[in-house]
């Protein structure tokens, strides 16, 4: 059935596709008569859309797993493929022959397509759900509070197709009786009850320190129909939320390391070089412009560097609009502007309310030194006087850092004349971190948008 549901989906897909590229043609022709279709290229882009979403997991299970983040990883992998379906009509000396409105036209048609039917078949299987259909039913495994904790994040996600309907509390807690779940705490009577009541799915909500409970209780239903999944109970260990990776051929699960997996680290990067590369060739009028005013502005370099740190602590050096007169720096010694700052002149006064003096960094992005939405880089001695002070600071650069981030659009930005301001920062990256998607990324940069280019705490 699953494999079946797979091909219907694949087959949705290629047709949204196709029907998108001809109605593309109808909006920008007016008359399919005098359409200018590519056929070459609809061709390309279906072998492409079979080839490229399963690499993006787009027909995996979402059982469970959040709307927004479906339609980003969808948004995400048709993207790809048109750039990919360009580049490759660009290398036959295709590209002349197409229209750019009809190729605009096409991607919006048909990436709002995949994107809402997705979206319909997500909504209607959560009526589903509720309704009592197409469910999962779950029993839980757990210790004290865990254990109840996991049986009420299961009664709270009713849209993921998943229903509580026992636990077994290997620490019972007093006063911790769960909603109309039963709680067992005899392996035995939970054994029965499992079998006798079709339950498909196993959750070991257990901590590490529990391997007989966990070794007892796959041995126990080894030979029954029963998915058993470990859902470690990691938050006396773990920085992050952990992860289970395949290691050298054995499974590990992180328990200080990037949140981030590698997979979406990809698609991340691919999102940062051409976002960068659009923003510099649609920003030149404006990025030339600056230049010049910062040249006329006072005597000194159009651009300021200085030395940061990137990802794994990497070194480079970051670009900026130059915002200050030229003036004598201590070794060793960074300080950072104030308001009424007398270094800042005119010009960079308005560039940096503004934050135009950052544009510059999407060079740096482009590079493969920064990315979009990250954490923001400081200079190094402040990373060394703060990773000393605030409590997770250096696990800020576990990704590459950002132009904006998810503290920029919430307030923490310009002076960190107090240590209470540098933490608030962290914090706000550390769940940046643990929380990581691509539409979080796109709900950042839209933030930034919106509300993020002037700030009264930027001067």
């Amino acid at each position: 059935m699953p494999g079946l549901q797979s091909l219907i989906a694949r087959m949705l897909d290629v047709t949204l596709v196709v029907l998108g590229a001809l109605a593309a043609s109808q909006v920008r022709f007016e008359d399919l008569a005098q359409d200018r279709i590519d056929t070459a290229f609809v061709a390309f882009a279906t072998a492409l859309t079979l080839v490229f979403f399963p690499v993006f997991g787009v027909y995996g299970s979402w059982r469970g797993r959040a709307m927004l983040r479906m339609a980003g990883q969808m948004a995400l992998a048709w993207l790809v493929v048109q750039a990919c379906g360009l580049v490759l009509m660009f290398s036959l000396h295709r590209t002349d022959d197409i229209s750019r409105l009809w190729f605009a036209y096409w991607t919006a048609l048909s990436g709002g397509g995949l994107i809402v039917s997705r979206l319909l078949v997500h909504t209607v299987l959560a009526h589903l759900r509720h309704a009592g259909i197409n469910l999962r039913r779950v029993a839980v495994v757990g210790c004290g509070s865990h254990c109840h904790q996991v049986v009420r994040n299961i009664e709270g996600s009713a849209a993921s197709g998943f229903r509580a309907v026992a636990a077994f509390d290997v620490r019972p807690v007093l006063g911790t009786t769960g909603s109309g779940v039963p709680v067992y705490d005899d392996i035995d009577k939970f054994a029965a009850y499992v079998r006798s009541h079709d339950v498909q799915e196993l959750w070991l909500a257990l901590p590490l320190s529990e391997e007989r409970t966990i070794s007892r209780f796959v041995s126990e239903f080894r030979d029954d129909l029963v998915n058993v999944r470990f859902v470690p109970d990691m938050r006396s260990v773990a920085l992050f939320d952990s992860g289970m990776i395949d290691l050298i051929g054995m499974p590990a699960i992180n328990l200080v390391a990037s949140p981030v997996p590698a997979r979406a680290l990809v698609k991340k990067e691919i999102f940062d070089r051409a976002f960068a590369a659009c923003a510099l060739l649609a920003l030149a009028p404006l990025l030339i412009a600056i230049a010049i005013a910062v040249k006329l502005s006072s005597r000194g370099p159009v651009f300021f560097t200085q030395k940061r740190k990137g990802a794994d602590g990497r070194i480079f050096r970051i670009y900026k609009f130059r915002s200050m007169r030229p003036h004598a720096v201590e070794a060793g010694v960074v300080k950072q502007a104030t308001r009424d700052d007398p270094r800042i002149t005119r010009v960079g006064a308005f560039l940096r309310r503004t934050s135009l003096d950052e544009l510059p960094q999407f060079i740096n992005v482009l590079c493969g030194d920064m990315s979009v939405v990250g954490p923001r880089p400081h200079a190094i001695e402040h990373d060394e006087l703060y990773q000393k002070v605030v409590n997770g600071y250096i696990h800020r650069y576990r990704i590459k850092p950002g132009i904006t981030g998810w503290a920029q659009i919430n307030g923490f930005r310009g002076e960190t004349d107090q240590i209470e301001k540098m933490q608030g920062r962290v914090e706000h990256d550390l769940y940046y971190l643990r929380n990581w998607s691509f539409g979080l990324d796109m709900k950042i940069v839209a933030a930034t948008i919106a509300k993020g280019l002037v700030h009264s705490n930027a001067y």
